[in-house]
């Protein structure tokens, strides 16, 4: 708190909280993002009732479905997810502190981890296949496949957000003072993270 008041801070991708406090009252990025957020979040909402009204139907499949997945790769995707948004969280405390090349260092660290969760799933992919694990053997790996290969579209698509803000900072256009566009994108990937979170325990843990 102290060094809020002895530099600016900027909050919500513009506005510096000593010279303009209110923007602390002000959602992140912009409204735009955040219908897409919600409209995601909607989306999410409905593969989870889908998964419970499936393994209402279908208890000993989905009881026994995760048995046969393999944990590892789900727990290291986890681990990879987490990690990430705290490399995007820093990445954009550097661009709220001017340090623009810290950002990108860190932006970078993100796309990184966000491929290494493509690869890991990937490879759980052809495990599965290799072990005559297929969208159509049961109800609860069509709905494993379902919901991992959505999931698996966004964070394609999320880690091309986080290139593209790399190269708005590199150019110029995301600075300290005005970023609203890279706060946008930290929001969406954090909402994408946050999918995961929910979707790992319903397909790798519970029973």
């Amino acid at each position: 708190m102290n060094s809020l008041l002895i530099a600016p801070f900027y909050l919500n991708g513009c506005g510096s909280v000593i010279n303009e406090p209110e923007t602390r009252n002000k959602i992140p990025g912009n409204r735009a993002i955040w219908v897409g957020i919600f409209a995601e979040m909607t989306e999410f909402a409905m593969f989870f009732i889908v998964y419970f009204i499936a393994k209402a139907h279908y208890p000993e499949q989905f009881s026994q479905g995760p048995l046969h997945l393999n944990t590892l790769a789900g727990t290291l995707n986890t681990i990879a997810l987490i990690t990430s948004s705290y490399f995007v969280a820093k990445a954009l405390f550097a661009i709220r502190q001017g340090n623009k090349n810290q950002s990108i260092k860190w932006l970078w660290a993100a796309v990184s981890a966000g491929v290494l969760y493509l690869m890991i799933k990937i490879w759980e992919y052809y495990w599965n296949s290799s072990h005559g694990i297929h969208s159509d053997t049961n109800s609860f790996y069509t709905m494993y496949y379902y919901m991992t290969f959505n999931h698996l579209l966004h964070v394609g698509w999320a880690s091309g957000s986080l290139l593209w803000a790399i190269k708005q900072l590199k150019s110029g256009y995301y600075t300290q003072e005005n970023h609203v566009g890279l706060t946008a994108i930290a929001s969406y990937w954090h909402m994408v993270d946050l999918a995961w979170i929910i979707i790992f325990p319903l397909l790798y843990v519970l029973r």
